[in-house]
């Protein structure tokens, strides 16, 4: 990506034309090309530079080699183009290369090429205004108080703390906050640093899109995929070990971090402070990384590469955030914003808009028993989830007995039974 591609939405990262433009050398390529021909058998050559997503010319400057040396052979010929297989020797010697990495699909960009991207990218280029910031949270109910109070957050590009009590949409809130600073950025399929493969592209964490149609497939570099700006919550299951990369022995490729993988967007770690490690083990691995905005990992050779720390760090917790973590860690975390109970007022706005999005008509009168006989007489305070879960609570009534949904006193005594476990 040159210094001109900074905005996905029309600009992309412009196919390379030679080898010296890629940043990987012939060795790696006529690996990689022997282990894709060792996976799919016979295929004709333009197809190995499209899917290896590699230009014309290194590719048929290894192939002519491979001929050359007898590794491959043609196997038929069409329209100036042959369709290329491995000969018992290519085998053998691809069988060597795949006991080096197993690694086979588009090809990698280089750790330099990344960090530029990154850079190109960064959600500290982006300043969100109170318009922006607002638009990404108009599909949700949230008052303007609580949306000018995350606004600066946002807008520092800083790590905060959203507390409160489970239910009010915490983990809501962040994923809306990821779209405040654009919508999609480019990522790499995969990363080649001193030889090693790191696997980036994660279906499971980036959401690929499409490209549009102001971009043309064979003028981008296809070794980047465009997907949406990504939010990445992880939870009580984060553990060290993913905040490294992780080398596969089998394999031999690497997975990346889960703070790499959330580059230039946001990580949410959510319910903070329940996870398998403690609070001050987090805090001492990324004490540096929010300060300084770049993280160091370890390679399985031993070698300690420099990566960008480029993401807005949520920490997600009931628990207040002076009872997890200590001062130094919370100077580190300039805002802590506390995501309190809807009022009343706020309750009943939910109710009205979760009964439109679920096309049940609203009923003034069950609504103010449902809020008299199960909130004020037994002091239960309202929670922002209550309206969605105690409406679907209803539906899922309805279509049991066959029904059409509707509010009623009695709905509302059924799901609270269900919902509350009311003895």
């Amino acid at each position: 990506m040159t210094e001109e591609h900074i905005d996905p939405q029309t600009i992309y990262p412009v196919a390379p034309a030679t080898l010296k433009e890629t940043g990987l050398n012939e060795s790696f390529v006529e690996a990689l090309v022997c282990k894709y021909l060792f996976s799919v058998g016979e295929v004709m050559g333009r197809k190995i530079e499209r899917d290896l997503c590699l230009p014309s010319e290194p590719v048929q400057k290894v192939l002519a080699f491979l001929k050359k040396e007898q590794h491959i052979f043609y196997k038929d010929q069409s329209m100036g183009d042959f369709k290329y297989a491995l000969s018992e020797s290519g085998r053998d010697r691809t069988r060597r290369f795949l006991d080096e990495c197993s690694y086979v699909g588009p090809a990698p960009v280089t750790l330099e090429q990344y960090i530029e991207s990154v850079h190109q990218q960064s959600i500290t280029i982006e300043h969100p205004s109170r318009d922006a910031v607002m638009k990404a949270f108009s599909d949700i109910l949230l008052s303007e108080e609580v949306i000018d109070t995350l606004g600066p957050a946002i807008n520092s590009g800083r790590g905060l703390f959203l507390y409160g009590y489970p239910g009010n949409g915490k983990t809501t809130i962040a994923e809306r906050i990821t779209r405040c600073f654009g919508l999609d950025i480019w990522v790499p399929h995969a990363i080649w640093i001193e030889g090693e493969i790191i696997k980036f592209y994660d279906s499971e964490n980036h959401e690929a899109v499409d490209l549009g149609p102001t971009i043309i497939e064979e003028e981008y570099d296809t070794r980047w995929i465009k997907i949406r700006r990504p939010t990445i919550v992880v939870g009580g299951e984060l553990t060290m070990p993913q905040l490294e990369l992780q080398y596969n022995r089998f394999t031999k490729i690497t997975e990346p971090s889960v703070q790499l993988k959330s580059n230039c967007g946001t990580l949410v770690i959510d319910d903070f402070g329940r996870q398998r490690m403690a609070p001050i083990e987090l805090l001492n691995r990324w004490i540096v990384p929010l300060e300084k905005r770049y993280d160091y990992l370890i390679l399985a050779n031993g070698k300690k590469i420099q990566v960008p720390f480029d993401q807005l760090i949520i920490f997600s917790t009931n628990l207040e955030p002076k009872d997890l973590v200590d001062d130094a860690f919370l100077r580190r975390i300039p805002y802590k914003i506390n995501v309190k109970d809807p009022t009343e007022t706020e309750y009943r706005a939910l109710m009205d808009l979760f009964a439109r999005n679920m096309k049940m008509e609203q009923d003034e009168d069950a609504i103010n028993y449902l809020i008299e006989t199960h909130y004020k007489a037994n002091n239960r305070p309202f929670r922002a989830c209550h309206p969605r879960d105690l409406i679907l609570q209803i539906e899922n009534r309805a279509k049991y007995f066959d029904e059409p949904p509707k509010m009623t006193r009695e709905g509302f005594d059924k799901a609270c039974e269900g919902y509350f476990a009311v003895m």
